[in-house]
């Protein structure tokens, strides 16, 4: 429980970082190549607009429901990391709602099919 609070705090800090420096619509057009190799990447406009938030293995445990912040839904995303990745549209990742998986390595979603609120990155 406590490393699940210390990801979501990193999660939040991430999202409050990109609000403080001004990220935001004015870079969509270059949003995905903002997204690392290594990292999942999601944006809460479609087109990959909005202040990114970054999942790494860093921040984040293979199989660990990570669930996004208030206000940091996602409607784009990225998935430039080598492992494939399960986003949700609950916060729980609950599959009792939709949920998808998609492979690593470069797999770029700019208008999600719905709302993403978790998201869980897998072992190989």
């Amino acid at each position: 429980m406590k490393n699940t609070i210390g990801r979501v705090v990193t999660v939040v800090a991430a999202v409050g970082a990109a609000l403080a420096t001004g990220a935001g619509a004015a870079g969509a057009a270059t949003a995905p190549n903002a997204c690392d190799r290594g990292e999942f990447c999601i944006w809460p406009g479609e087109g990959y607009a909005g202040p990114i938030v970054r999942l790494a293995l860093e921040n984040t445990n293979p199989g660990e429901c990570v669930p996004l912040p208030e206000g940091a839904d996602g409607r784009s995303f990225a998935n430039r990391s080598k492992r494939p990745v399960t986003v949700y549209q609950g916060r729980d990742c609950s599959t009792e709602g939709e949920f998808e998986t998609y492979p690593g390595g470069g797999t770029f979603v700019p208008e999600a099919p719905y709302v993403v609120r978790g998201v869980q990155i897998w072992a190989n």
